[in-house]
């Protein structure tokens, strides 16, 4: 009985312990690849050559009806499926309004698979962009809240 407990202990201990590493090194990689409002705003200004992206679900767009200026848009599901819409060659942001960047954080960790090193996530999303004053502008583009199936129900 005893033996029993020791290993599942140290069976329990060794999985903790991946997953900690797992997560600190996940959470490195992160930071070194995000950028914050402040930052991202002085490369703005300095006109150095930079692609935004906005990776927002469609639904935040009826909730957040704006993007920041310059920015594509890009569904999260696309980009997710082909990384290769963000270039490797330039340097791009990714953006969403998710709590603690979910999606953008998600987007950049398939960018990293897929050897596209030049990416940062823009730390606290539209939001964070908008409690520092800088600029947004109404989103005109026409979206659809769903991808509609390509083959009929029921078959």
């Amino acid at each position: 009985m005893a033996l029993t407990l020791t290993v599942i202990s140290i069976a329990a201990l060794s999985l903790l312990i991946f997953v900690w590493s797992r997560r600190m090194k996940d959470q490195g990689q992160l930071r070194q690849h995000s950028i914050s409002a402040e930052e991202l705003h002085s490369l703005l200004d300095s006109d150095q050559p930079v692609l935004i992206f906005d990776v927002r679900q469609p639904l935040d767009f009826l909730a957040y009806p704006e993007i920041i200026p310059g920015a594509q848009r890009i569904r999260p599901d696309e980009v997710l499926e082909k990384p290769a819409l963000i270039p490797k060659e330039k340097d791009s942001i990714v953006y969403c309004t998710c709590p603690s960047d979910k999606t953008s954080r998600s987007v950049v960790r398939r960018a990293l698979e897929s050897q596209i090193t030049r990416i940062k996530v823009l730390k606290g999303g539209l939001a964070g962009w908008k409690s520092k004053g800088y600029p947004v502008e109404p989103y005109q583009e026409v979206f659809q809240l769903y991808a509609p199936s390509l083959t009929p129900p029921g078959r």
